[in-house]
Order: C-alpha cells, then structure tokens, then sequence
C-alpha cells in the first residue's frame, strides 16, 4: 500500500510527517546534540508557523487518524516469544 501526500509518497512515517506538516520533522523535535541558539531559532520559527497556521495540529492529527483507518495492517502486531528465564541455583561460600 502506497501513501501519498499531494503528490509526494510518502515512504516512511518521518517522510509521512514532514509532507504533512510541510516542514522537516527536526523543526518539531530538535537534532541530537544542537547548542542552545540553534535550540532557540528552531522553537521560533516553530512558533512562527504554529502563529501563521493555528489548525495545524489538529489537521495533522486529522491526517494521521485517516491513513490509520485507511491501512489498519499498519498496526498489525505479533507478539515477540520472549526467552525463558534462567535462574541461577544460590551457590552458598564455603571458607577455606
């Protein structure tokens, strides 16, 4: 199943979000290791927008609530078997 955005197919679910929202995903959620300026100017030129286009949020939660109703398989989930646990028998110290 293919998942477009205008025009764009959108591969994975960060290309999903940027073609939603129309900004990279790193203007929402900030890159590892960013100095606190950089930090600054990212949260407002966020603001900026947010200020530009108040339905934003609830447009991409709109969006996201539609691809999921679209393509349930997208949550199908298999439970992973988990490992047997071992338990180590208590050994008790003898002095020598």
């Amino acid at each position: 199943m293919r998942t477009y955005i205008g025009r764009q197919q959108a591969i994975s679910p960060e290309d999903f979000a940027e073609l939603a929202l129309g900004t990279p995903v790193e203007l929402w959620l900030g890159v590892e290791g960013e100095t606190d300026e950089e930090r600054a100017a990212r949260e407002d030129a966020a603001r900026d927008i947010l200020a530009d286009h108040p339905n934003l949020p609830d447009d991409l939660i709109r969006m996201a609530a539609q691809v999921i109703e679209e393509n349930p398989d997208l949550f199908d989930i298999v439970p992973l078997a988990r490992p047997a646990r071992h338990r180590r028998a208590a050994r008790k110290a003898v002095a020598a």
